[in-house]
């Protein structure tokens, strides 16, 4: 059985784990659509984030080239732009880029700052290099290193995703925690041999019954408690 203090390395999902991408995409779409209701927010919101998944499950599949989170972003906002009635170019750019201005979950500033002062700690995310240098830095998020996949040119659960995380930690995968609150991701980085540990949130993607994840916590602060005083990879 896997234990704790077996670990070396923490690796971060982003989008979802440590920030509410919903609330920051929808704050971007009332600024871009101040007129809309509720309703209308939630549908083009909707709008956005189905086109985002279709995007990355066909390039998954083969069927679209790779493109960063910036084109596609891109296109989602367009998308929603269309659907309300959006004309400026301005506001169009600006709406495109609502996924930098994600708000951080309340205990993710101050939690990954706990875990860094005990282990090396790795961000993996699927956004764009280029936007998750901007995400950071607008949520305060504060990391040994943060890598895109960008760098594979794929998209999580894509295994090559997680052997950059492993290959960048340096240690062997059951060496290193994947953190995550979406249940595909932990499958992911499950399947190159990581150990694994869910964090609720709001927006994830909780576990289904047969899911069998190392650990499971409320938030950052079970898993820095669980962390604490642990020496890595002792």
């Amino acid at each position: 059985m896997a234990q704790i203090g077996d670990i070396e390395v923490v690796v971060f999902d982003i989008l979802g784990t440590l920030v509410d991408e919903p609330s920051g995409l929808r704050a971007g779409i009332r600024e871009a659509v101040p007129g809309a209701d509720d309703a209308f927010a939630e549908e083009l919101l909707t709008v956005w984030q189905r086109h985002r998944d279709l995007a990355q499950r066909r390039i998954a599949e083969g069927h679209r080239a790779y493109v960063n989170t910036e084109v596609i972003d891109g296109e989602a906002a367009q998308r929603v732009a269309d659907r309300a009635g959006l004309t400026d170019p301005a506001a169009i750019r600006r709406l495109a880029a609502a996924g930098w201005r994600l708000p951080p979950w309340g205990d993710s500033v101050a939690g990954l700052a706990r875990l860094a002062r005990r282990f090396p700690v790795l961000g993996l995310s699927n956004a764009g290099r280029t936007a998750l240098l901007r995400l950071n830095a607008h949520a305060g998020l504060r990391w040994h290193q943060a890598l895109s996949a960008e760098d594979v040119l794929a998209y999580k659960p894509a295994p090559e995703v997680y052997r950059l995380a492993v290959d960048t930690a340096g240690c062997p995968p059951e060496r290193a925690l994947m953190v995550a609150a979406h249940a595909w991701d932990l499958r992911g980085a499950q399947a190159v041999g990581m150990r694994t540990a869910y964090v609720q949130r709001p927006v994830g993607d909780p576990p289904a019954g047969s899911d069998v994840f190392d650990w499971r916590f409320d938030g950052l602060d079970g898993l820095a408690t669980a962390l604490a005083g642990k020496e890595p990879g002792r």
